[in-house]
């Protein structure tokens, strides 16, 4: 049989079809999409459950005119090969090649960028406002929300407001019961119900003024098209419910959902993971996270863990294992999981509020006006800190220093290695009067031997690794590993001092003093925004004392990190050891 995939190329090129073709399109499409990713890794599961839908959405509606919107990003894989990208799409999350999610710089088919959750509606509610106002009355809006993100705060806010418009959007609700970990939470058991058809009230989307339909199978082909079809010429804000199964045609991303919902390499016919190196690894910092804090809690009753939405990636999974009545998934829903965890505090307990660096961006009002405000003693652990990889810049955790920096109350701590992380767990939880925030990077650590006696930190401490006579290198986090492994490789190393600085803020200024005093030469480095960052602190206390001294700052660049493997990330933002190396060589 004849390829039908291999000669589209762009949406038009798919209403050629017949509607007794798209079939075929849909197994080839699924089938492209399970090849590339096997070799290649990226988001598998959420893009194969909507295989149907998103042939079913370019066949009927007239993309790019018509705008449509993948919430969250990662379902958009059969998108974007539909739309251009299918001869380039190997090159998915790579450097120099496409990005992992809708990009608009990249097609005029990705209306609007989605990397995080749940902006969906709000971003196509003013889409539509702007379309009605400036004349563009025949142009459709569409939607589709899925993987949990339904249950976020702000999809609630667009819908709200949504219902009181005589816009002509469509919101398609992509309902697969699960984000990357299992939905949770009342939305999720009414979505049940609804499903069951046992849900006893007036359906909550039209009490909130949709025109709602469904639910209906997203496996059926011609059942959507024929909807879609319909809901064309209906006005106003419209929901269309869609049952979907994430991992859709393979079995074993059907079967787990978790795991498949990014797997790595696995083989493309038997969906089997491939064994990776059997030698003995450093555990992820995620997992020491995971196992210190169930550690800390058996022993400390007033532990409690929270997440939102990400108990398998934050490793918040262990404690929710071992001592359930204390560890909660809130779903996506960063904006409550802070403020939930303030007001547990208030009450004497003690909150792992446990997000990704790029996700607690979401909640920054909170952090500041719930916590630090009112100096709560909120423990936030900011998994995936720095530059995170092939995810890109809606995912790379290079802002925290910089916004939380700035924070009155807040404590802030870069470990430098999984003792060091555990020993600030420990501390946080022997009763801190004041907010703390602890960053780790994604990926494994650097001990094998991690499980050490834990060991109060004296809070605002800094550490000389290494002594020297004319430069000092001051590192904060776990970057501060490859100054060491620089060090080893260099021509009079021992003209090098390095220190580590696991408090950011407070700052040890009389280390700073110290070495302002006896070096000659001074480099700071982070694997965080330059601007506003470590280094800036450093050079701030150089100002305050009236030193007169050259400061070179390593950081992130003033830019918006691409995507690419983390040591290509390295490179490209000069934070990477040849860069420091270069530059140690010119003084040197």
């Amino acid at each position: 049989m004849d390829s039908l995939l291999a000669h589209i190329n762009t949406p038009k090129d798919l209403k050629k079809l017949t509607a007794d073709q798209l079939p075929q399109v849909v197994r080839e499409l699924r089938e492209f999409i399970i090849d590339i990713v096997a070799t290649k890794e990226g988001h598998l599961g959420a893009s194969l459950g909507v295989v149907e839908l998103t042939v079913a959405l370019h066949y009927v509606f007239n993309t790019p005119e018509d705008k449509l919107i993948w919430d969250v990003g990662h379902q958009a894989y059969g998108h974007k090969i539909l739309t251009g990208r299918k001869k380039i799409f190997e090159t998915n999350r790579q450097l120099n090649g496409i990005s992992g999610f809708p990009k608009m710089a990249e097609s005029d088919y990705d209306a609007f960028g989605t990397g995080h959750s749940s902006t969906s509606i709000s971003a196509i509610l003013g889409m539509a406002m702007a379309s009605k106002l400036m004349g563009e009355l025949d142009r459709q809006h569409i939607a589709v929300i899925g993987d949990a993100s339904i249950a976020s705060g702000m999809a609630f806010e667009g819908l709200n407001h949504a219902g009181v418009t005589d816009t002509n959007i469509l919101v398609i609700l992509n309902d697969n019961a699960i984000g990357i970990d299992p939905s949770v939470g009342a939305l999720k058991k009414y979505l049940t119900n609804v499903k069951k058809g046992t849900a006893k009230d007036e359906n909550i989307f039209e009490c909130l003024n949709f025109n709602y339909s469904g639910p209906i199978d997203g496996h059926d082909l011609n059942t959507l098209i024929r909807e879609l079809e319909r809901l064309k010429s209906v006005p106003g804000p419209k929901l269309l419910h869609v049952i979907t199964t994430k991992g859709k045609g393979l079995q074993k991303a059907e079967e787990n959902q978790v795991t498949y919902h990014a797997p790595g390499k696995f083989d493309r016919t038997t969906g089997e993971l491939l064994k990776k190196n059997d030698d003995p690894q450093p555990l992820k910092f995620q997992d020491v996270f995971g196992h210190t804090l169930v550690e800390l809690a058996i022993k400390n009753k007033k532990i409690v863990g929270i997440t939102p939405a990400m108990p398998t990636g934050s490793s918040l999974k262990y404690m929710m294992e071992a001592i359930p009545e204390r560890a909660f998934d809130v779903g996506i829903a960063e904006q409550h999981a802070v403020t939930m965890a303030a007001g547990m505090a208030t009450a004497g307990l003690i909150p792992f509020c446990n997000i990704y660096s790029t996700f607690l961006q979401r909640a920054y009002d909170q952090v500041i006006h719930d916590v630090a405000l009112q100096n709560i003693p909120v423990v936030f652990c900011l998994d995936r800190a720095g530059l995170v990889g092939q995810d890109g810049p809606t995912h790379h955790g290079v802002f925290d220093i910089a916004y939380l920096r700035c924070i009155p109350n807040l404590i802030l701590c870069a470990p430098m290695n999984e003792v060091e992380l555990r020993n600030i767990m420990y501390t946080a939880q022997l009763g801190l009067q004041n907010p703390i925030a602890i960053r780790y990077p994604r990926g494994r650590g650097v001990l094998l031997d991690w499980q050490m006696p834990f060991e109060e930190m004296s809070i605002g401490t800094s550490f000389e690794v290494k002594n020297g006579t004319k430069i000092a290198i001051l590192s904060t986090g776990t970057i501060g590993n490859k100054v060491t492994h620089l060090l080893r490789e260099i021509k009079n190393s021992q003209s090098v001092g390095h220190y580590h600085f696991p408090f950011i803020k407070p700052l040890d200024t009389k280390r700073i003093q110290q070495i302002l005093e006896n070096y000659e030469h001074i480099l700071t480095l982070e694997d965080g925004s330059a601007i506003g960052g470590f280094g800036s602190g450093v050079l701030e206390e150089a100002n305050r004392l009236g030193v007169q001294k050259t400061i070179k700052v390593f950081g992130v660049p003033d830019d918006f990190i691409t995507h690419g493997t983390q040591e290509e990330l390295y490179h490209l933002a000069h934070i990477d050891n040849s860069s420091v190396k270069s530059y140690l060589e010119t003084l040197l």
